[in-house]
């Protein structure tokens, strides 16, 4: 689509200058690549419109956009638990057939910890690997280190009922971090949470990013959190849902952990100022209809 900078908030038509370099190089290379991608349900209701998005190996990606624009949809698209109505999806330049092979694999963390409460944090996490039929041997290294990756180590032992609200989502991680995923799809995990426990668990899950050969997929309502977390920000708008704009979150500690400081510098608060700009462009009556080229 054509660039049209009279519909671009000031500082957004700034950032947008070069991230052509930035993003994407093309589909050919991505984890992930929605290509004109869109979903009508059976009712008539048009969740997606024509959303082309590549993520390349090693991204973390926020889709943020208000209640309806079809973040969750397209990420149900990504995990194969959705279909396009036109359009198609790719994992590593092929079908869904080839998501399992080895370095082509992923997982999926819900909005919801959906915890089995008859059962310990230690046979939670190791329940996809019992439904892969593991030995028990590598099944109890990869519950071991999963467990600590989170910080929960100390309550393998415990059932969810016992665990707070956090803890709960921490041991939800760890059973999609026990499969080893290449490819981690998370569904606005903490968005239930208050924001202390909130950043927190934001600055565990920037620290395993960093730590792990991992490709994230994040959706979330939070502007401050995906300026946090992101190394790119995907902007999308509703009715129908569609991306807006794609931002590069190029700031002081992209390349690994982001500490408390990074959330009160001038870098933080300006790329928050441009989301924030974004979003009430996706929430006007009709929204944007002319997406910035990459």
């Amino acid at each position: 689509m054509k660039r049209d900078n009279q519909h671009l908030p000031p500082l957004a038509a700034w950032q947008h200058k070069d991230i052509g370099s930035a993003v994407a190089t093309g589909a050919a290379d991505a984890v992930l690549s929605a290509q004109r991608v869109e979903k009508t349900y059976r009712n008539g209701t048009r969740a997606l419109d024509e959303v082309k998005l590549d993520i390349q190996r090693g991204e973390f990606v926020s889709l943020l956009g208000p209640s309806g624009c079809g973040k969750s949809t397209l990420l149900k698209m990504f995990a194969g638990l959705e279909e396009p109505s036109h359009g198609h999806i790719r994992w590593w330049g092929k079908n869904l057939a080839t998501v399992g092979a080895e370095g082509h694999t992923l997982a999926m963390v819900f909005q919801e910890a959906t915890l089995m409460p008859w059962a310990s944090v230690e046979q939670n996490v190791r329940l996809p690997l019992e439904l892969n039929r593991m030995p028990r041997t590598e099944s109890n290294l990869r519950v071991r280190d999963a467990l600590q990756l989170v910080g929960l180590e100390k309550f393998q032992h415990a059932y969810p009922r016992e665990l707070s609200g956090g803890m709960q989502m921490r041991a939800s991680i760890a059973r999609a971090l026990a499969t080893r995923p290449n490819l981690l799809l998370m569904d606005e995990p903490f968005g239930a949470l208050d924001e202390f426990t909130r950043n927190k668990l934001d600055a565990d899950l920037r620290r395993i990013w960093s730590q792990q050969d991992l490709t994230v997929v994040f959706v979330t309502h939070s502007i401050y959190e995906a300026v946090y977390l992101s190394s790119r920000v995907v902007v999308m708008a509703a009715r129908p849902g569609r991306v807006i704009a794609d931002v590069p979150i190029e700031a002081p500690g992209a390349g690994g952990m982001r500490d408390d400081a990074f959330r009160i510098t001038p870098e933080f608060m300006g790329y928050c100022k441009i989301l924030s700009d974004y979003l009430t462009l996706a929430n006007q009556e009709g929204g944007v209809h002319d997406t910035v080229d990459h």
